[in-house]
């Protein structure tokens, strides 16, 4: 048991069932060993944090904490990173549609990719405004690295519209490229990385040569750790780390072998689910144990929504902690508190399992307590384990929280 029941007991009296618990010590060793893999392979590696992934506050101050950057999406999650003392520089705008604040960061030398033409020409008058400032800026390409689809993100590198952005870009005489990303999502193997450098170094060779970019971004995207049982539904030879990063590093590296380290670009990921997911675990108390037609059914004081679309996909590593007797289920149906018929947790539960007992669900670190919507209930809290000690790192929302935002 990864936790006692003791320490479950407690927590759940403090701060009520559901909730999730952050395991901090091994995330800590968790994100050095990802680094250090990285780093091993390409001495100019940098991680950026994806916020969208989980942005509660604590958790993206000890990536701070360990030297992470800030990668964000929203104005909302920008403001997230500044509240929590990042300068600009230390920050990664992404995304397709960006607000107003992303303006105020370009200004001050943060990191921002820029998506499509249309974001291109607003950022192209903000220059124009600002003809005192040097304005660096990234683009994010859309190349295909052998994928089942037509990603939605980027600049297209096989029409006309690459060349059409550096020719507006360099007709601004303050406005420079600094950077190129590139994240295509659903490949995960260590080929899908592999062309995803070669690709990115493909466009550097071909509109940029002997130039000196800043940095190269290869978004997220990969395999971390995770339980057997979560694990093998992917693959049972699923790359580890130092696979990827030597994915990476042999074709990065072979280009910039006569490069100092200092003229070599810093390479960025963005990792988010890689090196969270694990690291979260979310318990909730059985409500009620059914038997329909057949079919066992075990009710839960939380929902769906709590774990992320993972547990729509995969079959999460579940813990039965007992509190009460019970009685055999088979093949059991453990679902939500919802009114919807979909909202099914985990299928094919076999075992003794009474109410009041605790279910505790593994690997949900990444898309769940920042995707839960305020449908039916509120959301609940977190808590940090660290070193023994728990403390709690978002409380349980109230009923008044989600009415605030509505006029009455």
């Amino acid at each position: 048991m990864k936790y006692s029941k003791e320490l479950i007991d407690k927590l759940v009296s403090e701060y009520g069932s559901p909730l999730y618990i952050f395991d901090e010590d091994a995330f800590r060793a968790n994100y050095k060993y990802f680094v250090e893999a990285m780093s091993n392979e390409y001495d100019k590696y940098h991680l950026s944090y994806s916020y969208k992934t989980n942005y509660c506050p604590y958790i993206c101050q000890v990536v701070k904490e360990l030297g992470g950057y800030a990668e964000v999406v929203s104005d909302m999650e920008y403001y997230f990173a500044k509240k929590l003392g990042y300068r600009d520089n230390e920050i990664i705008y992404n995304g397709p549609y960006k607000g107003e604040l992303s303006h105020e960061m370009v200004l001050n030398g943060g990191l921002l990719n820029i998506d499509n033409l249309d974001e291109l020409n607003i950022i192209i008058e903000l220059a124009k405004k600002n003809k005192d400032k040097d304005i660096n800026i990234g683009l994010r390409i859309n190349v295909n690295i052998g994928q089942s689809f037509i990603s939605r993100f980027g600049i297209d590198t096989d029409g006309k519209d690459l060349e059409t952005a550096l020719n507006k870009i360099y007709a601004v005489n303050n406005l420079h490229v600094q950077g190129l990303h590139l994240h295509v999502g659903q490949s995960r193997s260590t080929e899908s990385w592999s062309n995803r450098a070669k690709r990115m170094i493909q466009v550097i060779d071909k509109y940029f040569k002997g130039y000196k970019l800043k940095y190269i971004d290869l978004g997220s995207g990969m395999f971390g750790e995770m339980d057997d049982y979560l694990g093998d539904q992917f693959s049972k030879n699923r790359p580890v780390y130092e696979d990827y990063a030597k994915a990476i590093g042999s074709v990065v590296n072979e280009y910039y072998k006569n490069y100092n380290y200092e003229d070599k670009p810093i390479l960025f990921t963005e990792p988010g689910t890689t090196i969270i997911n694990h690291y979260i675990d979310f318990v909730g108390s059985v409500f009620a144990v059914k038997h329909i037609k057949g079919q066992d059914i075990v009710v839960m004081d939380c929902s769906k929504h709590n774990l992320g679309e993972i547990c729509t996909l995969k079959s999460l590593p579940v813990e039965v902690i007992h509190n009460n007797s019970g009685r055999e289920v088979s093949n059991a149906n453990i679902v939500g508190y919802t009114c919807l018929e979909h909202d099914v947790m985990y299928r094919g539960l076999n075992c003794n399992i009474g109410v009041g007992d605790y279910i505790m669900f593994g690997n949900v670190g990444g898309y769940s307590n920042v995707d839960k919507p305020p449908f039916i209930l509120p959301n609940c809290a977190m808590v940090s384990v660290k070193e023994g000690e728990t403390r709690l790192i978002k409380r349980k929302e109230t009923y008044e929280d989600i009415l605030a935002t509505y006029v009455i």
